[in-house]
């Protein structure tokens, strides 16, 4: 009840406002727009918050799977950043092929990409766990919205992605492996909503 007052009346006082807004820009560009507000000679400050997620408690059967969800935790915060990258890359490299002018300019690009992106990310992507790796394959899907083997194939052609996709299983993974995150992946999706936000 004493929330749903202090709302009203700060509801209230806002409809009845003259004033100038001022938008603030932090460091890294983003916008925080925190206007002043002149009431009767008052100044009021509003500023837009960053989302704050709830969910529910997550309750552990055992140990086992206590350990399995702060493992996940950990996979999702050294991979995403990654996946993000893929998906950025994705971006510009198909922005920049489609104004090149022919097949031999668009495979001399994605050659020196692939060096460039080589050189930048193999040392640390070397260093990643097994489970990290099969970790990266669904993000990568979850920020592309393609597998990692159709990426293969579109750049790289069938039979390099065949290739892949055999060694791949050799180490019981699967780069057509897909995200869902509202059913399988549920667990996931809800470590990177707060890891994005910055809760966890």
């Amino acid at each position: 009840m004493k929330r749903l007052i202090i709302t009203s009346i700060l509801l209230i006082s806002l409809a009845n406002f003259s004033s100038s807004a001022q938008i603030y820009v932090n460091e890294k560009g983003q916008r925080l727009m925190e206007m002043q507000v002149l009431t009767n000679g008052d100044t009021i400050y509003l500023a837009n918050l960053h989302t704050a997620y709830c969910f529910p408690v997550m309750k552990f059967k055992n140990k086992k799977q206590e350990k399995f969800y702060w493992k996940t935790v950990r996979d999702v915060k050294k991979t995403l950043p990654y996946a993000k990258i893929v998906g950025k890359t994705l971006n510009q490299a198909n922005d920049t092929l489609t104004k090149l002018p022919d097949d031999k300019a668009r495979k001399a690009y994605l050659k020196q990409l692939e060096r460039e992106v080589k050189k930048k990310y193999e040392p640390e992507m070397r260093k990643m766990t097994f489970s990290q790796g099969k970790m990266l394959i669904r993000l990568i899907n979850r920020e592309t919205e393609y597998t990692s083997y159709e990426l293969i194939k579109m750049y790289r052609g069938t039979f390099t992605a065949m290739f892949w996709q055999g060694m791949a299983r050799i180490f019981g993974t699967d780069l057509k492996q897909e995200y869902d995150g509202s059913d399988k992946d549920k667990i996931i999706e809800r470590v990177i909503v707060l890891v994005e936000a910055g809760q966890l």
